[in-house]
């Protein structure tokens, strides 16, 4: 998948129970938001946290390390809106009624959703694997809140992801139980 990839500094996997997301970053866009998810994305913060929210024909949220839609890391980020529509397969990032507030969490839109346009940041767009982002579980009708939810079980930078390709998945011999009791 990596030869598909124009730049991977500027392209994440998101890895989900049903397969690989590729999503291509919008430096272009949304330059401070694209840096701070690559910041945390590189610390793992993303790892093993839930979609939160999620509602059918419409959006899945993600990025609350609590999994309750209410934290973050901790960093408000100044509003980068733009004329960038949010169409199926765009990533934006959540935020409160301050157009300020966001922080971590984020969404990708499973589908068409003109309203959003222009007031939440998009720095991102699937460029392939929504297959697998429509198989999130979906949340309650209206409010989308998931019993039970879907994990975003790794979030990486292509660039990383090349350097070590092949080392990750491959087990080492002096540490066969490197994966016990870590969470899937």
């Amino acid at each position: 998948m990596a030869a598909d990839v124009k730049d991977p500094e500027n392209t994440l996997y998101l890895d989900l129970k049903d397969g690989r997301v590729v999503i291509e970053l919008r430096p272009d866009l949304a330059p401070n938001h694209v840096k701070r998810i690559k910041e945390l994305v590189r610390k793992g913060f993303y790892d093993g946290v839930v979609f939160h929210r999620v509602i059918d024909g419409f959006m899945a949220q993600t990025g609350d390390p609590t999994g309750t839609g209410t934290s973050g890391s901790g960093q408000k980020l100044k509003a980068e809106f733009s004329k960038e529509k949010h169409e199926r397969g765009t990533v934006s990032m959540a935020r409160a009624s301050d157009p300020d507030s966001a922080d971590s969490q984020f969404f990708i839109c499973l589908a068409d959703s003109a309203f959003l346009n222009g007031q939440y940041t998009v720095w991102g767009k699937v460029t392939s694997g929504m297959e697998f982002v429509d198989k999130i579980k979906k949340g309650a009708p209206g409010s989308g809140k998931v019993d039970s939810p879907d994990k975003l079980i790794k979030l990486q930078v292509a660039a990383d992801a090349d350097k070590s390709a092949g080392k990750a998945d491959a087990p080492k011999a002096d540490a066969p139980k490197a994966d016990a009791g870590k969470k899937q």
